[in-house]
């Protein structure tokens, strides 16, 4: 069976931490000490600050397009992507598949494995319906995890639908989304599991706001170990136009696709300056581990100023992310630290 590789390599780094319960010798003082490996979609993150082993099942961009008779008003917006994903050939096995055998293998897959939280990071839908929603519920309670829920750009988009994207969004996370976040703040929030703090932050729309930004600072200096979820990713030097969240390039010159996708074209002048300081504010928290997104369709990994970011295969195709985070033992603290 011929798999198709994501990475085989190490790598370890330093970041600064600032004034928390962790700063408390000299080893600490000089920064988090973490390392990580990468095998295919496996990844296993170590660092002092991880006090108990967390595993994770990361998935983004199923693109369901599962509806019913209450679409049907839709589907001049729909069309397209209900087209799209009708048939994905498997990221490892290379046999054909669906966004809907995908999505239930995995969570087979986060089942056998135990996971302490299923993560959906955005495009788990490729249109708001209500069919492939109450579908994509169900088959989280079933699994009895708990899970992570932030939207990506299609999750609320119907194609050639009148509005600005802010407003589309508000509308169909109220409209239909809203049950996923299980009372928590659509574009904003925290959750702690096993003194680790994952942050689901909305760029979906490629851009930040200003409470979204007030937020991650306030996080940053709470001081608690911290894992980043955005759908699009951090734009990372040498990457294309799609790491689009503080692309200094991101603009309406470089939307090639506004038109297929029937959507508002990117601003003329690009980023807000909200936008680019929150790419600033993402790369000098001290306290943040690494990074995880989705959007583009294909693993990666960049590491800037020493944190990672993680992108993840497009579920749809079968990709998903394998994560344990582990604390170091003792032979492996007198290697790194």
């Amino acid at each position: 069976m011929k798999r198709r590789l994501f990475f085989k390599n190490a790598a370890c780094a330093s970041i600064g931490f600032g004034i928390t319960k962790y700063s408390t010798n000299e080893k600490s003082k000089r920064g988090i000490q973490f390392c990580f490996t990468v095998e295919e979609n496996r990844l296993q993150f170590f660092s002092e600050v991880i006090k108990e082993p967390i595993k994770i099942v990361h998935i983004a961009d199923t693109h369901l397009f599962k509806d019913d008779e209450r679409g049907i008003p839709f589907h001049k917006y729909s069309n397209r992507m209900a087209k799209a994903y009708n048939q994905t050939t498997h990221f490892q096995t290379r046999i054909k598949t669906n966004p809907e055998e995908a999505f239930e293998q995995t969570l087979t897959f986060a089942k056998e494995v135990n996971a302490d939280v299923i993560i959906l990071n955005g495009d788990i839908f490729s249109f708001p319906s209500e069919a492939a929603i109450e579908w994509v519920q169900s088959k989280l309670k079933d699994t009895g995890i708990p899970y992570i829920y932030n939207a990506g750009n299609h999750d609320w988009h119907y194609e050639g639908m009148e509005g600005t994207l802010e407003s589309l969004r508000d509308t169909w996370i109220e409209k239909r989304l809203l049950p996923l976040y299980q009372g928590n703040h659509p574009l904003m929030a925290a959750y702690d599991i096993k003194g680790i703090r994952f942050l689901a932050i909305d760029n979906s729309t490629y851009q930040i706001n200003e409470e979204q930004l007030g937020f991650f600072s306030d996080q940053v200096t709470n001081g608690m170990p911290l894992v980043l979820l955005v759908h699009i990713p951090m734009y990372a030097p040498g990457k294309s136009i799609l790491f689009g969240c503080g692309n200094p390039n991101w603009r309406a010159a470089t939307d090639s696709n506004f038109e297929i996708e029937r959507r508002p074209k990117w601003p003329e002048d690009g980023h807000t300056s909200t936008t680019l300081k929150f790419h600033k504010k993402v790369f000098t928290a001290p306290n943040l581990l690494n990074i995880l997104s989705g959007h583009v369709h294909q693993n990666s990994i960049e590491i800037i100023k020493g944190k990672p970011q993680i992108v993840a295969e497009d579920n749809a195709s079968g990709g998903y992310l394998d994560i344990d985070l582990l604390p170091m033992n003792e032979q492996d603290k007198k290697l790194i630290l």
